[in-house]
């Protein structure tokens, strides 16, 4: 295993959200991720496309001998198991899996994934689910911890409700 702490984050807004979480999590675990946690589920207005339903949001933190680029075709191919189909840039979808970070890596020169996330620090939606799981790891390209970045936020999309998944 890597050794290094790695976020994933979880969004839906179709189907059965809480189930879907829990299907792409026995995914990933069935092909060399071992799920080490999961945060609460959080509910989230619509982000760049509004006209749709509200999201559920979640993080896990995963531990993987994967490198980033192979971990993301990893999710991809989950993704593509689940029925995700992207109709529109932000729009509604079924299941959507972002590497949010990697340990420290920093990736932002033509290599894929870039790393960390670039939604990391503006958005509540990652940033509640992930302080659930790490709320003082420094973010490696701010120096800043989660905890930090989420009690700096101007705009929030969060409703405030969140569930635990089974």
């Amino acid at each position: 295993m890597s050794g290094a702490r790695i976020f994933i984050g979880l969004g839906a807004n179709l189907g059965n959200p809480l189930e879907t979480f829990g299907r792409a999590a026995g995914l990933l675990s069935e092909n060399g991720c071992r799920v080490v946690r999961k945060s609460s589920i959080y509910k989230s207005k619509p982000y760049g496309f509004l006209d749709q339903a509200d999201f559920q949001n979640a993080a896990i933190e995963v531990d993987t001998g994967w490198s980033p680029s192979a971990l993301l075709g990893l999710m991809q191919r989950v993704e593509g198991q689940l029925g995700k189909k992207v109709v529109r840039e932000n729009g509604p979808r079924v299941i959507d899996l972002d590497l949010l970070l990697y340990g420290d890596l920093v990736q932002n020169h033509g290599e894929t994934p870039i790393l960390p996330h670039p939604g990391v620090v503006g958005r509540d939606f990652v940033l509640l689910p992930l302080c659930d799981l790490a709320p003082g790891f420094v973010h490696p390209g701010t120096g800043k911890t989660l905890a930090e970045h989420l009690s700096g936020l101007g705009e929030t999309f969060g409703t405030g409700d969140k569930e635990d998944w089974p």
